[in-house]
């Protein structure tokens, strides 16, 4: 049991004309709001579930409904003040257009640099730097996914022990590779994605794959020869170190699986000479994503990751935040922030990509939203949207990376990693992207977790993580409540992103809680 608190409003923009219920469990009906927060005086007409809006003057039948000082929605009916204004009242707004947006148009002064912040992470023959120490089981297709399952089981009972610098042993798993046009023009998505996924810093530059022999996708064609770097002393332009299960050599499943765990011996006797060593902050790659989202999201967890975002930016680190249809009613943002037009014009080219692959299934931006995202609160994707852009905090937009494609080197800053917004799938191509630690927010809750690449959980609510102690990482509800400023939570988040990069594991390490690799196809299954 938690002691009660008065009745707690949260408005964000003075131009707002609802303000959020904050307490755990909402607030009845005939409840008076008190001095000091938003709604001073007004009587609640409704029970008011928490996250949930509440009117704080008439709205009439198609008056817009603002929050974060943006239309959010048109009302349905009257909405007399101390009602509750939830999405089965409101119509969304249109979808703004693409054309005619300001392009480039803000030029903030530069951040200041932040230095002396470092990490201690493994350094990559390729220049990139890893957080964990992991060897990964590439395979082609997912008709070999039951037996590298095995085979990797056996690599950690039996070798595993024997190399303590390595952290763990990943199967990639997916369900690509056969059974679909892998020729057609966006078939260049998965297969690019899986590629530079096998190629992840936290991954030390190890290929192994495993492959069935008679699939779409061949081991050539998913890492050409020439296209990484050879980390075991092999000739230069030789293909990926393949065990394929259709080779004759192959008698019985026993042999299968002595072949992939004899081949994963000198990759693990390579990646356990490695040590860890103190790196500047400017060789993260932070991956940003919310799920589970709710009304706190945009007042409390996301505040404080975007918060950090520019710390890190500041330390000359690489921040990624994404999910299309999460960003759409906030475009204007993105574009008026990027660094160039050129950077503006590609933001507007993915989005505008994204929609007519949307309209293609006959959907748009408002299939984003989730039961759970409504009970928490969000009217729809217009509200949704406000509260996710936050994440990537207020440095401007240095680049743009279509789904499925990696850092350069030398891309730094503020990225825009244009990725669905599933969250499996976002993380799947922040993954291929380069990402080496991954923030995640959620206010619903949800044990998600990444087997290539730790996982830091921030919960928008105390309550959610009182409840899920073991599954969050850090309470950014806190800012909620006035116990933590955004700037606070934001310098804590900072410094656990440094302490986890360092070797220090999440709640979903320790638990072993990792979500399915999900690889973005948007070309035909045959």
């Amino acid at each position: 049991m938690t002691p009660s608190r008065p009745p707690l409003t949260i408005r964000l923009h003075a131009e707002d004309n609802v303000a959020v219920v904050a307490n755990d469990g909402g607030l009845d009906a005939g409840t008076v709001l008190p001095e000091g927060i938003p709604g001073a005086g007004l009587t609640l007409l409704d029970k008011v579930p928490q996250g949930h809006k509440v009117a704080l003057a008439d709205i009439p039948e198609g008056g817009a409904v603002r929050r974060y000082g943006v239309t959010i929605g048109f009302a349905l009916k009257a909405l007399a003040a101390g009602s509750w204004v939830h999405e089965r009242v409101l119509a969304i707004p249109e979808a703004r257009s693409l054309e005619g947006l300001p392009m480039a148009t803000v030029k903030p002064a530069p951040l200041p640099p932040l230095e002396g912040f470092t990490f201690e992470g493994f350094r990559n023959a390729d220049g990139s730097v890893g957080t964990r120490n992991i060897l990964a089981v590439t395979t082609t297709v997912q008709c070999v996914a039951g037996v590298v399952a095995q085979a990797v089981a056996r690599i950690k009972a039996e070798l595993l022990p024997q190399f303590p610098n390595v952290d763990d042993v990943v199967g990639l798993e997916h369900a690509y590779g056969c059974g679909v046009a892998i020729d057609a023009p966006d078939a260049a998505i998965p297969i690019r994605t899986l590629r530079h996924i096998s190629l992840n810093p936290n991954f030390g530059g190890e290929v192994l794959v495993v492959s069935l022999g008679c699939e779409k996708l061949q081991p050539d064609r998913l890492l050409p020869p020439g296209s990484f770097p050879i980390a075991d002393g092999r000739d230069a332009g030789a293909g990926p170190d393949t065990v394929c299960l259709q080779s004759p050599d192959h008698v019985g499943f026993q042999s299968m699986l002595d072949d992939i765990v004899a081949r994963a011996r000198p990759h693990l006797e390579r990646l356990d000479a490695r040590r860890r060593e103190t790196i500047p902050a400017s060789a993260l790659v932070v991956g940003v994503q919310c799920g589970g989202s709710d009304a706190f999201s945009g007042f409390t967890a996301n505040p404080a990751v975007g918060f950090a975002a520019d710390l890190l930016v500041r330390a000359g680190a690489t921040v990624m935040f994404s999910e299309n249809t999460e960003v759409r009613d906030a475009v204007e943002q993105l574009t008026r922030r990027a660094a160039t037009p050129e950077v503006a014009e590609a933001v507007v080219r993915e989005l505008g990509w994204y929609d007519r692959y949307l309209e293609r299934g006959r959907a748009d931006r408002t299939a984003n939203t989730t039961p759970g995202n409504k009970a928490g609160g969000l009217a729809n994707i217009a509200e949704k949207a406000m509260g996710s852009i936050v994440k990537s905090g207020t440095a401007p937009i240095a680049h743009v990376l279509p789904p499925g494609e990696k850092l350069a080197p030398g891309q730094r800053g503020l990225v825009f990693a244009a990725t669905p917004a599933s969250d499996f799938i976002c993380g799947t191509l922040q993954l291929a992207a380069g990402m080496n630690v991954h923030v995640f927010t959620t206010g619903r809750g949800t044990p998600y977790g990444l087997a290539a690449c730790p996982v830091i959980k921030v919960a928008t609510r105390t309550d959610l993580a009182r409840r899920w102690h073991d599954l969050m990482d850090l309470d950014a509800g806190r800012i909620a409540t006035g116990e933590a400023t955004i700037e606070e939570a934001g310098w804590e988040l900072f410094r656990l992103i440094l302490d986890v990069a360092s070797g220090r594991r999440t709640w979903a390490e320790r638990w072993k809680l990792a979500n399915a690799l999900v690889l973005f196809n948007p070309a035909p299954v045959t």
